[in-house]
């Protein structure tokens, strides 16, 4: 190189370096005019294309300087970033790959081997390059601060805590690592200290969407329904097109009864759902008056945004000789939670010369006897927790699981993802989500005629198999507190008539209040005993009765109690009414099993038909309605004729040493028949379709 090009490499250098970029690149232009073959000014002026956002230019003379002198390791490094932005991921791994050969020492190709590895969702190995590259620079913030990232993506939480706090040290002004690091906190269930993460990534960078919509999440898990809809409101304010917070916000406000607020959003909410761009929660939206169309529409999208597309396992070829099944139950609740006292007797009742029974635990263990009664039910008991979901997919496919159920579907901490990875050739949703999962690896979905009618196959991803009698599983030995509770005791009057509701705030609608109130101002002293989901509802719920010209100390609120002690104090109630669009499920058979009639509307989703499932199969069908006016005139009726109401209760105490509902073994010997009919299916090679249970005496059938 003479020295009238060195001077001119000089000078673009510099100019580069000021961030001159256009005098820049016709320095390096004039010196290639001049010297055609010069790497130096190549790969300067491919840098500069790949600045200015010009990446098929910037390639094509990175490319030149290489053919020019193939061990220049910083210019397959910036081929491999470029093609990366591209959306090349292979052919740009494979350029820092050539990078690293030319120059092991070289940092921020393994940094940015790293940031490549995680896009692709190959998390462990992100994290090898990671340490590699701060081996070699350890003072490099963005490497602590993505390898944290990397092992909050294998829900290695302290780890990647550990590494946001490297980058803090170095960074303390960082607001990235306080965002990731709250959202860390978050997974970890350390909800304070999550917001205080947020909280300080927002100061830092106060419009932030992402920070302000994570603080929100967080906010509504500690039920500070009023703080989180107000960021909520925030997000929206700053990105009005954004794609969930519509959902989140119309969520907030149903758990805090706040109706005024949902009415005033109804109209948006309603266009989000026909928004094909849109983003909802499917568990959100079964608490609003939607289509079985729109929920399928919903769910979709959610899905397809939630779970990514991966590759399946291999399938298994269907095994040459007879073997017990293997069947595994996937949860986040093995603890002390409503799903694991309705199904507990199921798990230790199976028959075990037919099937192998494997709990697959993804949730808290919360040190319960409930948590140790469900260990000990299954044959096999794991905890995937620690595991990311392709790793816990990958351990059910070495364990060659056949059946794999999900007990979760989209409620709180599911994980769908897991079963993404298709590592069971048949997989069923059941029990917790009471709608289609929307997704394609899902083969079956658990329920019966009064539920789910074949008729709504066209809105349901999974086929439909119908089980006699009830969905819902019941534990026959759900204990009953030995304590005798006394209406003055738990603050309700002892000579008045109690209507009684159990169910979650975000349950509760204006319309069925409408008429909870007309029935109180019908019945002279009754009272209306609520569950105390959180102080904004109970404050709401108040307001909205005095408006409705009642008092609002004839709404009375139950603390949290037990299971022992919910069912034994549920005897002081008169008449259970039910909610709409979603009914009562668990709170339902509680209700039933205390010997407490329930009054039920009959919806047109899964999650709106349950009562009128479980009172079909507790010999009650009289007390299902089919229009809000039946129902209220219902409730009316019982509540002013004491000797009918009492010959129902009778009926009920009568039908539960009987009725298929809290059969426990009658149940377990029904699911037991379709877990081997979809076995039989897939042995056979058949294409899966929906079928029914017949009762015990009958065969399984198709549809």
């Amino acid at each position: 190189m003479d020295s009238g090009t060195a001077s001119l490499l000089k000078d673009a250098a510099e100019l580069h370096r000021r961030g001159a970029l256009a005098d820049a690149a016709d320095r390096y232009t004039s010196i290639l005019d001049r010297d055609p073959g010069n790497a130096d000014a190549l790969y300067s002026l491919a840098q500069i294309s790949c600045q200015q956002g010009r990446l098929p230019e910037g390639i094509d003379l990175a490319r030149k300087a290489l053919a020019i002198d193939p061990q220049r390791a910083r210019t397959h490094l910036l081929l491999g970033m470029a093609l990366a932005r591209l959306g090349r991921p292979h052919e740009a791994l494979a350029s820092i790959d050539q990078a690293i050969a030319s120059r092991p020492e070289l940092a921020d190709a393994h940094g940015n081997r790293g940031d490549l590895l995680a896009e692709l969702g190959r998390h462990a190995e992100a994290v090898e390059n990671y340490d590699r590259a701060l081996a070699l620079a350890p003072d490099s913030i963005e490497n602590w601060c993505n390898r944290g990232a990397a092992l909050q993506d294998l829900r290695r939480y302290g780890e990647a805590l550990a590494s946001y706090d490297r980058a803090l040290a170095l960074k303390p002004d960082f607001a990235e690592v306080h965002f990731n690091r709250g959202t860390t906190l978050n997974h970890l269930a350390r909800y304070e200290d999550a917001l205080i993460a947020y909280d300080r990534a927002l100061v830092l960078r106060p419009d932030t969407v992402d920070a302000l919509h994570n603080r929100a999440t967080v906010l509504v898990k500690l039920k500070r329904y009023d703080e989180a809809a107000a960021d909520f409101e925030r997000v929206l304010a700053l990105d009005p097109d954004n794609r969930r917070a519509v959902g989140e916000l119309a969520n907030c406000y149903l758990l805090a009864c706040d109706w005024n607020k949902i009415a005033a959003i109804a109209a948006r909410l309603k266009s989000q759902i026909a928004d094909d761009k849109s983003i909802i929660s499917p568990f959100t939206l079964i608490g609003f008056p939607v289509s079985n169309a729109e929920l399928l529409a919903c769910t979709r999208r959610y899905v397809a945004d939630k779970v990514p597309r991966v590759p399946a396992l291999p399938r298994k070829q269907p095994p040459a000789r007879a073997e017990k099944i293997r069947l595994a139950y996937l949860s986040a609740d093995f603890r002390n939670h409503a799903t694991a006292y309705l199904a507990a007797r199921l798990f230790e009742g199976h028959d075990r010369d037919r099937f192998e029974v494997i709990g697959i635990s993804y949730g808290p263990d919360d040190g319960s006897e409930m948590r140790a009664r469900l260990a000990r039910s299954f044959d096999r008991f794991h905890d995937v927790s620690a595991r990311s979901d392709r790793d816990a997919g990958a351990f059910l496919h070495e364990l060659g699981v056949d059946i794999a159920v999900d007990l979760k579907g989209h409620t709180e901490y599911a994980r769908p993802a897991i079963l993404g990875y298709r590592p069971a050739p048949i997989q069923v949703s059941y029990l917790a989500y009471p709608g289609t999962t929307g997704a394609d690896f899902i083969d079956y979905v658990i329920a019966d005629e009064i539920v789910l009618p074949f008729d709504q196959q066209p809105y349901y991803t999974e086929r439909i198999v119908h089980l006699p009698e009830c969905y819902q599983v019941n534990d026959s030995h759900r204990p009953r507190g030995a304590r005798a509770f006394t209406r003055r005791e738990l603050g309700l009057p002892d000579k008045a008539f109690v209507f009684c509701c159990f169910n979650n705030s975000w349950k509760i609608t204006a319309e069925m209040f409408d008429i909870w109130m007309r029935l109180l101002g019908a019945v002279e002293g009754s009272v209306l005993w609520l569950f105390r989901s959180n102080e904004a509802a109970m404050a709401n719920l108040r307001r909205e009765a005095t408006a409705r010209s009642i008092d609002p100390a004839r709404l009375i609120f139950a603390e949290f109690a037990e299971l022992p002690d919910h069912l034994a104090r549920l005897e002081c109630a008169d008449l259970f009414v039910d909610t709409l669009p979603c009914n009562a499920h668990t709170t339902a058979s509680d209700a039933l099993r205390a010997g407490v009639p329930l009054v039920t509307c009959l919806g047109t989703t899964f999650a709106g038909r349950v009562a009128a499932s479980l009172l079909q199969a507790v010999g009650l069908p009289e007390l299902v309605t089919r229009s809000l006016g039946e129902y209220e005139a219902l409730a009316q009726t019982l509540a002013a004729d004491p000797p009918l109401l009492s010959s129902i209760r009778r009926k009920l105490v009568e039908n539960r040493r009987t009725c298929p509902l809290f059969d426990s073994d009658r149940f377990r010997r029904h699911i037991e028949a379709a877990y081997v009919t979809m076995w039989e299916i897939w042995q056979r090679g058949e294409t899966i379709r929906g079928f029914r249970v017949d009762p015990l005496e009958r065969q399984t059938r198709a549809s």
